[in-house]
């Protein structure tokens, strides 16, 4: 492995608090070429799978052999264990809590716990393990330290439940899976899907049995307060309004069902 590579942090500890910096200067301790990038630290406190959908978003864009320490750790200082793993070239730190589960469903990865004395902080406290643990490992990684000396082999890493999203005839039902920062609801129908149900397009959209409308081509191609779908950068669909948030004019939560269905000859929304 090659020195000072790059390390993407992902946290929900807001920028309040010292808890990036600190874990950066552990990092750039051990391993001082490393370039460091901030993807988010605004996950809402203890949201696993919402730093779960950001991480899976964001991790295909950085170059092979990138390391991604991700903290979402409602668990610190309890049983659940200290993880790394690589899977499609890249390598995951963090707790093991279901927060890589996108990288677990890859056909081939590689998961050890993090339990060598050697690349852990000397003295490990019972509330920052992003500090004493995920950080040293990154480091580590980033320095050219290979993963199985970590710690010890596991192959049952721990997996959060998919997001529903299921084809049946001319029906798609997913979920809204989270939001993004300007209110738009993101789902867990995939735009692959979409195109194999309706290759021109013609959809129709259901929100937890309320229908918006169909699917615009940008975000100024829906008129003003008016409910639509869309193809986001993510490669699924996406709910919004127009200059507006879908998620407060619609009072939608994650796991409200959304239905696609393909509209019938002659029909237009």
């Amino acid at each position: 492995m090659a020195t000072g590579r790059i390390v993407t942090l992902t946290t929900d500890f807001g920028q309040r608090d010292p808890f990036v910096g600190v874990m950066k200067g552990v990092i750039l301790g051990i391993c001082g070429e490393t370039a460091l990038i901030d993807l988010t630290h605004e996950i809402a406190p203890f949201d696993i799978r919402a730093g779960a959908i950001a991480l899976e978003s964001a991790w295909r864009f950085f170059p092979m052999g990138t390391i991604h320490l991700a903290v979402v750790d409602p668990g610190v200082g309890g049983r659940r264990r200290a993880l790394a793993l690589e899977a499609g070239g890249h390598y995951f730190v963090g707790p093991d809590n279901g927060l890589f589960t996108f990288a677990l469903m890859r056909d081939k990865w590689s998961a050890v716990s993090i339990e060598a004395s050697a690349y852990r902080r000397s003295e490990v406290s019972r509330t920052f393990h992003g500090r004493d643990i995920f950080a040293p490992a990154a480091g580590h990684l980033a320095s050219g330290v290979p993963l199985e000396n970590l710690g010890s082999r596991i192959t049952d890493p721990i997996q959060l439940p998919l997001p529903r999203c299921k084809r049946t005839g001319d029906e798609i039902v997913g979920e809204v899976v989270g939001t993004d920062r300007f209110g738009n609801l993101l789902t867990s129908v995939a735009a692959e899907m979409v195109s194999e149900l309706a290759p021109d397009g013609a959809i129709e959209v259901a929100l937890a049995g309320r229908e918006i409308s169909g699917l615009a081509l940008s975000y100024e191609d829906s008129p003003l307060g008016v409910a639509a779908a869309i193809v986001g950068s993510t490669g699924r669909l996406e709910i919004f309004i127009r200059n507006a948030s879908a998620q407060a004019a619609l009072g939608t939560a994650p796991g409200a069902e959304v239905t696609v269905r393909r509209l019938g000859p002659g029909r237009r929304l």
